[in-house]
């Protein structure tokens, strides 16, 4: 069998984050993650790419989900590390940004995963849930867990954020 008899094709179409980033720049983080939730704004290229969405906003608290398939695959034939620790690293970091006025913003600086159990195609689909820990002035933590229908643990991890003014400064 040749490969181009076993290949299959996967298509991504984003929408380009200019549009995205204009209402961050407008909106408080929970309204933004608000908008998006309900369409309003559209998900970032990487949800896209990667087949998430964000299911939940509230202050504090994200969830995302995702129903892991063979395009998410490793060499090892499960679901690579990646998919999961993008997840955490999103759900985290926007549970963070939910908390966050307009005109602040937040980007990780460090983060931690401890993977439970392998994910494959089978494994169905998974919720990734970020809850803040600490939000302060200038670094902010998190915590994260992705499981599945049944609350079965796949996935775990921490975040620190760096916390940050995107308002432009002024024109001297």
């Amino acid at each position: 069998m040749s490969d181009s008899e076993n290949t299959h094709t996967y298509q991504v179409k984003w929408h380009p984050p200019q549009k995205q980033l204009q209402a961050a720049q407008t909106m408080n983080g929970l309204d933004y993650f608000r908008a998006m939730v309900a369409g309003k704004i559209p998900p970032p290229p990487i949800a896209s790419l990667m087949g998430f969405t964000m299911e939940e906003a509230e202050e504090g608290r994200v969830v995302f989900a995702v129903t892991p398939q063979e395009i998410h695959y490793n060499p090892m034939g499960t679901v690579h590390g990646g998919l999961a620790a993008t997840l955490l690293d999103s759900a985290m970091t926007c549970a963070i940004q939910s908390t966050l006025p307009k005109g602040i913003a937040s980007t990780t600086i460090e983060l931690h995963i401890n993977y439970i159990r392998p994910i494959t195609s089978q494994t169905g689909r998974l919720r990734c849930i970020g809850e803040i820990i600490h939000v302060g002035r200038t670094i902010a933590t998190a915590k994260g867990r992705v499981v599945d229908e049944n609350d079965k643990l796949y996935a775990h991890g921490t975040t620190t954020c760096m916390v940050f003014s995107i308002t432009p400064a002024p024109q001297k």
